[in-house]
């Protein structure tokens, strides 16, 4: 029988971007369970599946966007660009997963709307958008980080007569040839649209909330001779990006900006500005740009001395020029800043001049100047982390919904684990490790998928994490974040681009390497917070000693 007509598996898995495929692999063909996924979209891809805008393309280098466990399929990829384009990374992500046979255990265009834990069973039963429901002891919720839109609300927008589309949904028809064009949102997606944008439509019109430091992407080709020597040492590359906060591939910095001199952070700032990358310049030029804030400044002096020098009208640039710190996820591509050199370029500041309203033609400013066009793009993001779990009604133990257990505090142990959610799995859910996301994915699902097998050898037990554990572990993340400069600026990755929403702490800001440390920690501890039980007892920590195959983790 095909898998996808079974009313009985093992496990699901939500979603098939990155995170969804590997859980697929890692537990249909390495555990050898009866997996079904499902997936929203008509294909695989994920975010690569959906952000199909002008300009899109990976911001974190191709050979470090990529998955580890597969070398094959990424040897034989043309990976001549620094940074893959939208095409090349759903071309990618397709390929591994027909070289991996996972296609045939995936329903496409179908979400997933409801799961409700059964304790005398304990087994997951998960309703679906085409009214089937299927039950599994093990859910894996995939989701994705950036996943659920975001759109600013704009008064009598049911006037306008022109297209309006979010990047994050874009579709296959649109071309913006020839039109004219107006953008909502200068984030990691705006920088990389607006360039492109700016190529071909008559008029694009820049709608900016925030101003952005922006650094160049850089160079787009890669060494023939590095591809050689990654291919020749892929184990080696891998086992050292592991061992780095960022996991994305560059030497991380050990020098504070303010134990040299002016001259030498000015060529160190110009040195990592050349080399491109926002990752890089943030975290690879010195070590306490994000948490000092005389380190912070002199990048930030540096950013706005590029700007004056790039944008030749003095007020455009002005306008462009952040005066708050340098605190969100930073953001790289080419050719941002001069775009805005361009005739049929124009910035709005929506802070000193916000859209009032929307017309027929265009939208209003508060200056009452109406903005004509054809197409309105919001590219205003997502309600980050947690924004799906919301679109979906999720019950554990004794009825209790997912998004009240969260309130307005998203919690969770190690970003994985809920407590009163007993075998739920959440591939970076809230409070998962900021990194380079294909690491923290391969990282995540690695220590998922050895929970799930330790149950299996345990004789199909739940697992169930404690409330204390769960409250340490967001505590330790909120007192992370709060020694850095990141909760000091509104940002997406405290949830605060959604309105009316304050920040609240959604990453672990100790990097990946001591992510896998606390990982390697817990299971040398007797897996210490979690507890595996019969679905019918309540927690039983003391069968977390019965005898079982090594820990990978301990090796």
């Amino acid at each position: 029988m095909d898998i996808r007509q079974k009313s009985a598996v093992d496990a699901i898995v939500i979603g098939a971007g990155i995170a969804g495929i590997y859980a697929l692999h890692k537990l249909r063909n390495e555990l050898k369970l009866e997996v079904r996924g499902f997936e929203k979209g008509a294909g695989v891809g994920g975010t690569w599946f959906w952000n199909r805008y002008p300009g899109a393309r990976s911001d974190t280098e191709s050979y470090v966007y990529r998955y580890s466990f597969d070398p094959e399929t990424f040897e034989g990829w043309p990976w001549t660009q620094k940074y893959a384009s939208q095409e090349q990374m759903l071309a990618y992500l397709n390929a591994v997963v027909d070289r991996h046979g996972l296609r045939p255990s995936i329903q496409f265009d179908t979400r997933v709307t409801a799961a409700t834990f059964d304790e005398q069973r304990g087994v997951w039963s998960v309703q679906t958008s085409d009214g089937a429901v299927v039950e599994a002891r093990y859910l894996i919720a995939s989701v994705g980080v950036l996943s659920k839109l975001n759109a600013p609300a704009i008064a009598g927008i049911d006037r306008f007569e022109g297209r309006q589309v979010h990047t994050g949904a874009w579709p296959h028809d649109l071309s913006l040839e020839g039109k004219k064009v107006g953008v909502i949102g200068t984030g990691s997606t705006g920088v990389q649209f607006i360039p492109a944008a700016a190529a071909v439509a008559s008029r694009l019109t820049v709608f900016q909330r925030s101003a952005q430091y922006c650094v160049p992407a850089g160079s787009d080709q890669v060494p023939a001779e590095f591809i050689q020597d990654y291919r020749a040492n892929f184990d080696g590359y891998w086992d050292r990006l592991r061992q780095t906060r960022i996991a994305c591939g560059f030497a991380e910095a050990a020098i504070p900006a303010m134990s040299v001199s002016a001259e030498e952070r000015h060529r160190v700032f110009e040195e990592h500005w050349q080399a491109g990358n926002g990752f890089r310049f943030m975290f690879g030029t010195f070590c306490d740009i994000a948490i000092d804030p005389a380190a912070n400044e002199a990048a930030c002096d540096f950013i706005r001395g590029k700007i004056a020098g790039i944008v030749k009208d003095p007020a455009t640039a002005a306008r462009l020029s952040p005066t708050q710190a340098y605190a969100k996820r930073p953001v790289c591509a080419d050719g941002y800043y001069e775009t805005f050199n361009r005739p049929n370029v124009a910035l709005v500041d929506l802070k000193a001049n916000p859209i009032v309203e929307a017309t027929a033609r265009g939208v209003r400013t508060a200056d009452g100047r109406e903005h004509e066009l054809d197409v309105l793009v919001y590219a205003t993001g997502f309600e980050c982390v947690e924004g799906s779990y919301r679109e979906m009604a999720i019950r554990g133990r004794d009825g209790a919904l997912l998004v009240d257990h969260w309130g307005s505090r998203p919690c969770s142990y190690l970003g994985i684990s809920v407590h009163g959610f007993p075998n739920l799995f959440m591939v970076l859910g809230p409070n998962s490790v900021f990194s380079n996301l294909a690491p923290a994915i391969e990282t995540q699902v690695d220590w998922i998928a050895h929970l799930i097998d330790r149950s299996e050898q345990l004789g199909q037990v739940v697992i169930d994490t404690d409330s204390a554990a769960e409250q340490d572990w967001t505590g330790q993340c909120e007192q992370m974040a709060a020694y850095t400069l990141f909760p000091q600026v509104k940002s997406w990755i405290f949830g605060a681009n959604i309105d009316g929403r304050p920040n609240r702490v959604l990453f672990f800001f100790g990097g990946l390497a001591a992510y896998r440390e606390r990982l390697a920690e817990i299971a040398a501890n007797g897996y210490a917070g979690y507890a595996f039980a019969p679905a019918e007892a309540t927690i039983l920590a003391a069968s977390n000693d019965a005898v079982l195959s090594p820990s990978p983790w301990l090796a």
